[in-house]
Parts: C-alpha cells; structure tokens; sequence
C-alpha cells in the first residue's frame, strides 16, 4: 500500500459508481425494459440474477454470492473476471483497473458493469458459502491511539445488542455527512472483538483527506461514527494446506493483523511469512506486536523491509521494494498461496511478478485500494 488514503494507507474504497451519461447511451432498448438478467458465473456455475441498471457486483452481494471484489467503484481492478458470453456495459474506471486491451479481449469489472443480456462469466475466486449479510449500524469512538507520526489506531464500540460477523481481512464502509464513504479493514480477528472493545482500525494520515484529516483532528472519544459492512473478499482460504506469503505495505498491514489473529485461534501449522514493507522503519508500526507473535506463532516468520532507510535510522535490516524481498527469498513460488494488501501499484507489480516465478493466478489474492486523489486524476487522464 504505498501510503495512500484507505484503512491502510487509505481513503478508498468508496461508495456506487454510477453509469456516466456516455455509456447509458450505450445502453440497448432491451435493458431499459427488462426487469432482470441472468448471471451464471463458470466454473462454480453459481447464478443470480441483476435488475436493470444494477452493477453485477451489487447484484452479487445483494443474493449472497460471493465473487472477488476489493474496492466496488472501479479503482483496484480485484473484481477483473472473464466475459464468456454476453453483453456489459462499463460505468466509470480507472484505466489501471481495467485497460482498454483487457476489455476488447473479453474481461469486465463487475464493480461497474451492468449487464446488457443474460451473461456467463469466468471467475474462479467464487466462494461455495453464501457471503455474510452487510448490516448498517452505529459505533462509537472508544479509543484514538497514535502509533507513528502519521498512523491512528482507532477502536470502535459496536452497540451492546449486536454481533458483528465479518471474516479477517474485510473492510466496513464509513458512511460520513451528504452520504459520502470511506473505506477500511479490519485490524482485528472477529473473536477478538470482546477482548478490544469491538473494531480495530489503522488509519493513516493524508493531509486534506475527507475522513483522516477528521480522524486526526476534530474526532474524540465517544463520537459515534455510522458504519455499513461487511465487504470484501480478502480473506483466508482454510480449504488449502500451501503455504502462505502474507504481504502488505504501510497500513496495509491491518487486514494481515486479523488474518494472523484467526490463524493463531486456528491453531494453524501452514508455513506463514509475513513481509511487511514501509519507506522508513517507524512505518512499520506495529513491528514489536508482531515479533511477539513469533513468539507464539511456531510456523509464523516475519521479514521487514524498508525502501527508504536514512543514516539517522540505524536500519540493519532488509532494504528495496517488499514485494522484491519475497522474489529474493522464494524464487519459485509454485506451491504458495500469496495475500497481498497495498496500492494497486504494488499489488499489480507483485501480481506479475509472483506470475512469473511460478505462483498459480487462482492463489494470489488481494485488497488494493488507491486514494480519492489517485481516482480523480487518473479519471481526468482517461
């Protein structure tokens, strides 16, 4: 996550991307008066159905079927599936979440695509169990701890009466003033919540940033703060015995901290490296919480690595890009299952770089966010 605005670096993941009047043009005479279409996803051959002018991803999560996703407004490029038959149009997306190339060659974003037709689709990240249901509820602000400079860890009190189910590793929506939202994970497992008081998040500071400039400044103690999730497809698959390469960057360490939390209540053996990058060591924040899991954890490693050590810092340990580290340590990464949490700039290269030393694309999974600023200039460029 090269330091950006979403829970982990973080201002992302925001709300609906609507068809811009360009592509409802594009819309045929039949969308407009068919009630609904037919979505039959290949190879679980899971089908549901979207209602005219609805995202197939918010069809998706409506029914409970559980397709990959990361950002739901066209940013990160998590919700990329095959377009085997039929017709989709696009709302607007970043070029880096989905070029033109990949489009022409049969690929959609489901974030922002709206069927046109009955459609078939290729996505092999579908999971067999119905999603958990997304709920609305207030939280209240039970405690603003700065953990470096410019990162924040917030805890969130859940009402008396609810229990929250999410999987570690997925994010909640902040819904703000004028309905605006703001994405982050959770930094904590679920059965945790009891022990710390309900939500866990990190928040890092961007200045002029909608919701962290708020969290960094005006926000107290007992605030309430509405949140709406769970989202999110970025979790542990406990299916697989491979072993793991958990990867983060910055803030992007949140959803691998509950991921870590599940698998020590687990009681999970699978061989698990944690390579957390920052630019300076103060960016890795929470570093002595995770050498004490080392402790604890026997099949947990962890490797650090900064990219932009300074004489002052005293760094001895790992330098370079993070993604870069793994590649050094596992050149071939064949019998890996990898969980990547960061920018879509760090997610993609590692991606394609994971590719070629050998890592099957059904096992590299991701949550990559990108800030408001990013979004609008790269909408502005296209």
């Amino acid at each position: 996550m090269l330091e950006t605005e979403r829970l982990a670096a973080q201002e992302p993941k925001s709300g609906k991307v609507l068809i811009s009047p360009k592509d409802t043009e594009k819309m045929t005479s039949s969308q407009t008066e068919a009630s609904a279409f037919r979505i039959t996803v290949q190879p679980s051959a899971r089908t549901f159905t979207a209602d005219a002018g609805e995202t197939i991803l918010a069809a998706a999560i409506r029914q409970g079927i559980g397709m990959p996703y990361g950002c739901k407004d066209g940013a990160c490029g998590s919700c990329k599936c095959r377009k085997l038959e039929g017709s989709v149009v696009h709302g607007a997306h970043q070029s880096k979440a989905l070029s033109e190339e990949e489009e022409a060659n049969g690929f959609i974003l489901s974030c922002c695509g709206v069927a046109q037709s009955d459609l078939v689709l290729e996505s092999r990240q579908v999971t067999e169990a119905g999603a958990l249901p997304v709920r609305k509820m207030p939280t209240r602000v039970s405690l603003l701890e700065k953990k470096s400079h410019d990162v924040m860890l917030l805890r969130l009190q859940l009402p008396a009466s609810e229990n929250f189910a999410y999987h570690a590793g997925q994010y909640v929506e902040f819904i703000l003033q004028g309905g605006v939202r703001r994405s982050y994970s959770m930094a904590n497992a679920p059965h945790t919540q009891a022990d710390c008081g309900g939500l866990e998040l990190h928040i890092r500071h961007l200045p002029g940033g909608t919701f962290t400039d708020q969290v960094f400044g005006a926000l107290k103690e007992k605030d309430i703060l509405r949140i709406e999730g769970p989202y999110g497809s970025f979790f542990l698959r406990e299916e697989s015995d491979k072993p793991i390469v958990l990867l983060a960057a910055g803030t992007g360490f949140a959803p691998l901290k509950a991921i870590i939390e599940h698998m020590q209540l687990r009681g999970s053996t699978r061989p698990t490296t944690l390579y957390w990058g920052g630019r300076r060591p103060q960016d890795l924040y929470l570093d002595a919480w995770v050498k004490a899991r080392l402790l604890e954890m026997p099949h947990l490693r962890y490797v650090p690595v900064v990219s932009d050590a300074q004489p002052g810092d005293a760094w001895s340990g790992r330098t370079g890009f993070v993604h870069r580290a793994v590649l050094q340590d596992l050149p071939d990464l064949s019998p890996y299952q990898v969980y990547a949490c960061g920018t879509p700039l760090m997610v993609e290269a590692a991606r394609a770089d994971f590719a070629r030393a050998g890592l099957p694309p059904d096992e590299f999974y991701a949550d990559a966010f990108t800030s408001e600023a990013d979004k609008a200039a790269d909408l502005a460029t296209a």
